[in-house]
C-alpha cells in the first residue's frame, strides 16, 4: 500500500480542502501547494512549502511555469520499487510526492459566460494541473491522486484504518477518474476552440466530444438480444429523465427511459394548468389539462383508454393521493412528476412494480444542448426542437379567423403535435386530445388513424398538422370528420388550394411558418 509522506495541493474549488488538509498534517503529512491554496491553507494555520522552493526554481510567466519541472514529476513518475529509478530521484535530489489533490481551471466555466472572448478562455486552459494529474495517475500504484473533493473523506477513512496508506484498487479508481476527468476537460476545451478555427464562431466544431456517465447498467436493450446500458450527461442542469429520482418499482428498461422522456418532455409545454400524458412507444395516446392532476389524467385516458393500458404518464404538477388512487387503479409501467405527497408515495407502494419517478421542480430552467441521432458509422447533431409558436401570433390565411376558442384548442394541439411522431396529426378540443395519428408513410393515413382512434366526437375540434398539407385531401377530410379550424406550418407548392379547401367548408386556418417533424 501507498503510504503518504509527501502531498502536492493546488485547488481552484477549494471546497473542503483546509479540512482534508488538517488531517494529512495529523499523519505528518508534509504538504506542498502553490498560489491561492498555499495562502488559503497558511491561513488556517497549516505549515506548507512552496511548490518553487521545493523545486529550487521560481515560478514565472504570470503563473504559467511553476509545476513543470523535472522535481515534481519525477517525484510522481518514479516508481518506488525500481532500484534504477530510486537511485536517479537520489542522484538529483527527487523526492517522491504521494499524494496529488488537483482540480483544473474552470474552462467551461469561464466559456459559459456570454461575454467570454478567446484571450480569456485561453487563460484559463489549465497546463500544470492535467500534466501532473495524469502523471500521478500513470503512476497510481505508488501515487494516490484525487481530482474530486467528494473523495476526500474516502481516502482519509482508508488512511486511518490502514495507518496512513491507500491501497492499490483506491489508487487505481482514483487514476481512472482522473483520466475521464481530463478528458472531459480537453473534449470541452477542444469543442469550443473547434468551432472558432475561421473568423467568426460557428455551431457545430470540426470534432465534437461527448463525454457521459454510466448512471445504470440495463437488463437488455429495445429487444433481450440486446445488451444496453443508460448513460447521463452530468452537465444538464433541466428537469429531465436523466436526473429523475426512482422513488421505487422494478429496474428501469431501455424502453421504459425513452418513454419517460417523452413523458415528461411533453408536459413540459404546458404552463399554466395542470397537465397530463399518457405515452406507449413514445408516443402520446392521450394529453390533456385539468383542474387537478386526477382530472387531466382522467381526460388524458379518456382519449384512448386502450391504449393508455401499460403505458406511462407523466404530469407537469406534484401528484396527490387522489391522483394516485386513480393511477394504481389500473396496469402502468411507470409515473413520472416534479414531486409527490406522501400520502401519494404510500398509496404506490399497494403497486410495488409501478416504476414512480420524481424529477426537478420544473420552471423556467435553461433548455439547451444539441439533439443526438445516430446513424451506423456516425452522428447526426442539431439543436433541440426548443421552438413554439403561439397560435395567436400565427397567420391567419383563410377568410374566417379562428374564435377565441379555436385559438386555444389550436395552442394546445400545436404543442401537442410537437411530440407525435410524423406524420402527425392531432384532433383536440381547447384542453384534451381527441384523436392521434402517428408515424404514418402518409399524412392522409394518419389523418384516417386519427379519426378511426377517436372515441370523443370529433365534430367541433381543431386540427394540427406537424408538417404542410401537399394536397388538399387533407383539408377535405378534416372538413367531413367535423373541425372547424386548422393549424399547419405551411410552405407547400400547393398552399393556395388547401387555403381554397379550407375556405370552401368554412374552416379557420392559421400557418405557423414552423414545423415539427420528429422521425
Amino acid at each position: 500500500m501507498a503510504k503518504i509522506t509527501r502531498a502536492l495541493i493546488s485547488v481552484s474549488d477549494k471546497t473542503g480542502v483546509v479540512e482534508f488538509s488538517k488531517a494529512l498534517a495529523g499523519y505528518g503529512v508534509e504538504i506542498l501547494s502553490t498560489g491561492g491554496t498555499a495562502k488559503l491553507l497558511r491561513e488556517a494555520g497549516l505549515t506548507v512549502k512552496d511548490v518553487s522552493e521545493f523545486t529550487g526554481f521560481p515560478e514565472m510567466l504570470d503563473g504559467r511555469v511553476k509545476t513543470l519541472h523535472p522535481k515534481v514529476h519525477g517525484g510522481l513518475l518514479g516508481i518506488r520499487s525500481n532500484p534504477e529509478h530510486q537511485t536517479k530521484m537520489q542522484e538529483h535530489g527527487i523526492q517522491p510526492i504521494d499524494l496529488v489533490v488537483v482540480n483544473l481551471y474552470p474552462f467551461e466555466a469561464t466559456v459559459a459566460k456570454p461575454d467570454c472572448h478567446l484571450e480569456e478562455a485561453i487563460e484559463n486552459i489549465d497546463i500544470g494541473g492535467p500534466t501532473m494529474l495524469r502523471s500521478a495517475a500513470k503512476n497510481n500504484r505508488d501515487v494516490t491522486v484525487l481530482v474530486d473533493c467528494k473523495d476526500y473523506q474516502a481516502v482519509l477513512d482508508e488512511m486511518a484504518s490502514s495507518g496512513g496508506s491507500v491501497s492499490e484498487k483506491t489508487n487505481f479508481r482514483l487514476a481512472v477518474k482522473v483520466y475521464q476527468h481530463t478528458a472531459a476537460y480537453d473534449g470541452a476545451i477542444s469543442n469550443w476552440l473547434g468551432a472558432r478555427l475561421g473568423d467568426a464562431a460557428v455551431e457545430y466544431p470540426e470534432t465534437y466530444s461527448l463525454q457521459v456517465k454510466k448512471a445504470q447498467d440495463l437488463r437488455y436493450g429495445e429487444n433481450p438480444h440486446q445488451s444496453a446500458a443508460f448513460y447521463v450527461d452530468p452537465s444538464v442542469t433541466e428537469p429531465c429523465v436523466s436526473n429523475a429520482v426512482q422513488l421505487q418499482g422494478k429496474e428501469l428498461s431501455f424502453n421504459n427511459i425513452i418513454d419517460l422522456d417523452a413523458a415528461i418532455e411533453t408536459v413540459k409545454e404546458f404552463n399554466g394548468k395542470p397537465a397530463a400524458v399518457i405515452i406507449k412507444h413514445t408516443n402520446p395516446c392521450g394529453v390533456a389539462l385539468g383542474d387537478s392532476p386526477l382530472s387531466a389524467y382522467l381526460k388524458a385516458r379518456e382519449c384512448d383508454p386502450v391504449s393508455a393500458f401499460g403505458g406511462i404518464v407523466g404530469f407537469n404538477r406534484q401528484v396527490d393521493a387522489d391522483a394516485a388512487r386513480e393511477l394504481t387503479s389500473t396496469f402502468l409501467e411507470a409515473v413520472i412528476a416534479p414531486g409527490y405527497t406522501q400520502e401519494a408515495l404510500d398509496i404506490f407502494t399497494a403497486k410495488k412494480n409501478v416504476r414512480v419517478m420524481q424529477v426537478p421542480l420544473l420552471g423556467d430552467h435553461a433548455q439547451t444542448g444539441y439533439d443526438m441521432k445516430r446513424v451506423v458509422g456516425g452522428l447526426l447533431l442539431q439543436g433541440r426542437d426548443l421552438g413554439m409558436v403561439a397560435a395567436a401570433d400565427c397567420r391567419v390565411v383563410t377568410q374566417r379567423a379562428p374564435n377565441a376558442t379555436e385559438l386555444a384548442a389550436l395552442d394546445f394541439a400545436w404543442r401537442v403535435c410537437k411530440h407525435v411522431k410524423s406524420n402527425a396529426i392531432v384532433f383536440t378540443n381547447s384542453d384534451q386530445t381527441v384523436g392521434i395519428g402517428a408515424g404514418q408513410m402518409s399524412r392522409v393515413d394518419s389523418s384516417k388513424i386519427a379519426v378511426q382512434k377517436a372515441l370523443l366526437p370529433i365534430k367541433g375540434t381543431v386540427l394540427a398538422s406537424d408538417a404542410f398539407f401537399p394536397f388538399r385531401d387533407g383539408v377535405d377530410a378534416a372538413a367531413e370528420a367535423g373541425v372547424t379550424a386548422i393549424i399547419q406550418p405551411g410552405g407547400s407548392v400547393r398552399d393556395e388550394e388547401v387555403i381554397q379547401a379550407a375556405n370552401e367548408h368554412g374552416i379557420a386556418m392559421i400557418f405557423t411558418n414552423m414545423r415539427h417533424f420528429r422521425h
